[in-house]
């Protein structure tokens, strides 16, 4: 199983949970059971949000495989200028 992290934008679908332990083979499974789960999140967390696995930020991550005992956090898009 994976410790899934969201960050605070994101519990607003998931009424506050913050921190989940999904099983899941890769990114996109794991965002289908997210979203099974708290219906709605999975569209918001395939629109275009980085994907962090055990440190390591991945932009475009649907496939990347999640190891198991990894930690994932959704990461969302950071405004600079």
């Amino acid at each position: 199983m994976a410790r899934v992290f969201l960050a605070s934008t994101l519990r607003r679908f998931t009424a506050g949970v913050e921190e989940i332990e999904i099983d899941a083979a890769t990114v996109r499974s794991l965002i289908a059971e997210l979203d099974r789960r708290f219906p709605g999140l999975g569209q918001h967390l395939r629109s275009g949000l980085a994907v962090a696995i055990d440190g390591e930020i991945i932009g475009d991550a649907i496939y990347e495989p999640v190891p198991e005992g990894a930690e994932v956090h959704f990461l969302p898009p950071m405004g600079g200028g």
